[in-house]
């Protein structure tokens, strides 16, 4: 795999470009659903910006969390912004920053959250097949007719056949993308497309942990992102069935009227 393309003193990483064409292509998206939907595209691209910020932030934290011990010794580590970003962090920051933004401009959170997570996931498709081009996020050593190997990756071992985790991830997140988004015109319930997003995401990522064999962290015999996957179906199924509960109790009231 090739992940550096150099131009004269120029050098483009195909990680980056995979990165950007994944923001970019789920802020089309979203907008483009935005406009169907009737919801102001100006709020859209301030979740959009507030989200990008919050990712960056949470991904690089949730990062020095799991490698608390390797920044202690050392500290150069915190400076270092070519890897390092973790995937969940930065769901997790950009969903809190996105919160953040809708409670300042009294937008409906979960209306919005319905709205990009579609698009996040296509997003996060585009970004797994940067992680295949640099070799970050690498499965475990196997035999089969399927298995990938790198000869100048900084992050897999090299002339070794592995699992191609990152092309399984991202088959995942395009799959789950496109269901999402036909999913979201059959007008569900509010909250349950960002339901839909929890529970199918914290599933796959669960069993691609375990093809895995880069260094994650690890809370016993789970890895960091199994453990959060636990917590985020916890909340996808707890918001499934909130947001059904929601529309009965309207429904009551308004035959109650």
């Amino acid at each position: 795999m090739i992940n550096d393309i150099t131009i004269g003193p120029l050098t483009i990483h195909v990680y980056g470009i995979m990165v950007a064409v994944g923001y970019m292509s789920a802020l089309l998206i979203s907008e483009r659903r935005a406009r169907k939907q009737g919801l102001d595209s100006d709020i859209l691209f301030g979740i959009f910006w507030c989200a990008v910020l919050g990712g960056a932030a949470g991904s690089k934290l949730l990062y020095y969390t799991v490698s608390f011990k390797d920044v202690l010794r050392d500290p150069s580590i915190l400076l270092n912004f070519q890897n390092g970003w973790v995937v969940y962090g930065g769901i997790l920051g950009g969903v809190a920053a996105g919160w953040g933004y809708c409670r300042f401009k009294k937008a409906d959170f979960l209306t919005y959250l319905d709205l990009v997570l579609p698009a996040v996931a296509f997003a996060q498709g585009c970004g797994r097949i940067g992680c295949f081009f640099a070799g970050c996020c690498y499965g475990r050593e196997t035999d089969s007719v399927f298995g990938i190997q790198y000869w100048q990756s900084n992050y897999a071992p090299n002339g070794v056949k592995l699992i191609p985790t990152q092309i399984y991830s991202s088959i995942g997140d395009f799959a789950m993308a496109f269901v999402l988004m036909a999913y979201a015109r059959k007008e569900p319930q509010k909250g349950r497309i960002a339901a839909g997003y929890c529970i199918f995401y914290s599933i796959g990522r669960f069993f691609i942990e375990m093809l895995r064999n880069d260094y994650r962290g690890a809370f016993g015999f789970l890895s960091t992102s199994q453990l959060i996957s636990i917590l985020i179906l916890a909340v996808g199924i707890g918001l499934f069935v909130w947001a059904g509960k929601q529309t009965e109790e309207n429904k009551e009231t308004w035959t109650g009227i």
